[in-house]
């Protein structure tokens, strides 16, 4: 994603990382936008359901989004 565009997240591909997004806000069908990430691409920020997260770029990458 670039900044500024939002998706619809869809699910996640790492079930025991899931359950801590989960309790973050990132639930399947909520739209989440990216913000920007660090000078050298990790972290990242997002924003979902109203605040902005950080997320290691590990992390982010467990979460499936539609388009």
């Amino acid at each position: 994603m670039k900044p500024g565009e939002t998706a619809v997240i869809s699910g996640f591909t790492d079930e025991p990382l899931s359950v801590k997004l989960l309790e973050m806000g990132f639930l399947p069908g909520t739209v989440v936008r990216f913000n920007f990430s660090a000078p050298f691409g990790d972290p990242v920020c997002v924003n979902v359901s109203g605040f902005d997260v950080s997320l290691r770029l590990e992390e982010a990458n467990t979460i499936s989004i539609l388009d």
